[in-house]
């Protein structure tokens, strides 16, 4: 089949490789967020998704909203028969979902209805969830709300981070997308409603919304600082200073929620249940170092308290 693949993050490379690898289905193009800064320098640069697209000699579009008429004209005479998109970015509207024959068919990382929305591993780990996964799901006007086309589940393990859980799910996801898109070229495709139950959203996760509540339970507090590795980060104020904080383990010890101890086996700190100890820390505008190594050189004491 003819494929213009839709997709920006790294998560979405996984499978715009997995289809230029195919012998199945040709790629004729690629549709991508609009080239933005990045990197500590804020150059301008190219998606992830863009730049494989360019080793590979595609032609990649970047219309600032996909309803631009420029490009619906240039899609409209690529003449897709399938759209496959992971991760875009924007969403697309109805004209343009018209145009491939057998439609846009998105990967999304979650078991939907479970986790509709732009952040579902987010917030599976912050949930608490023990199985998440990706579905394939033909796409409508609605906010994931498409025919489901198929499954791939992932057990969360109890250290996962974002990063982690989303890299397994990148890869299975490809696979996944890969075998839809030769069921629907075959015929055997079989699209079922999502069912009204189950449902359940998952927003952006903003930079104030990473910040640590450490008045909630020691398991939350590692559940969210584990949802938020490693963007936008986990982050708390001690004393003046703000902080972002790598993923903790759960401690035995009794403090007040915030209390800091410095032991030998590292920084302790008070949540609404049991302490949790800190792992790496970044202070701003330094690099990541071993809390206890900064506590020491800071001259952290035990009347610092989180925040």
């Amino acid at each position: 089949m003819r494929v213009v693949f839709a997709g920006t993050p790294e998560p979405a490379v996984p499978s715009l490789r997995r289809l230029l690898e195919s012998e199945r289905h040709e790629v004729i193009g690629v549709l991508t967020r609009p080239d933005a800064a990045a990197g500590r320098g804020r150059k301008t640069a190219r998606s992830p998704v863009g730049q494989l697209a360019d080793e590979h000699g595609i032609a990649v579009f970047t219309p600032q909203k996909p309803s631009d008429p420029d490009f619906l004209a240039q899609l409209t005479d690529l003449v897709p028969d399938v759209c496959p998109v992971v991760a875009y970015g924007a969403l697309l509207p109805q004209p343009v979902l018209d145009i491939p024959r057998f439609g846009w068919i998105n990967l999304h990382f979650s078991l939907l209805p479970a986790w509709r929305g732009a952040a579902p591993v987010q917030a599976a780990i912050a949930a608490g969830d023990e199985i998440t996964g990706a579905s394939t799901f033909l796409l409508d006007a609605g906010m994931d709300t498409g025919p489901v086309l198929g499954v791939a589940t992932e057990r969360i393990r109890d250290t996962d981070t974002t990063g982690d859980l989303l890299g397994r799910l990148a890869s299975s996801g490809a696979d996944l997308l890969s075998a839809t898109l030769d069921a629907i070229e075959d015929g055997t495709a079989a699209a079922r409603p999502q069912p009204d139950d189950g449902v359940s959203y998952a927003g952006k996760v903003t930079v104030d919304a990473a910040r640590i509540d450490w008045t909630r339970s020691a398991a939350f507090v590692d559940r969210h600082i584990r949802s938020v590795s490693p963007a936008p980060g986990a982050w708390t104020t001690i004393g003046e200073l703000r902080v972002k904080v790598s993923p903790v383990q759960l401690s035995q010890d009794t403090l007040a929620p915030g209390e800091i101890a410095i032991r030998k086996s590292g920084v302790h700190i008070g949540t609404g249940t049991t302490a949790v100890v800190l792992g790496d820390i970044q202070p701003q505008g330094k690099k990541l170092m071993k809390a206890l190594d900064w506590a020491r050189g800071a001259r952290l004491d035990d009347t610092a308290v989180a925040r």
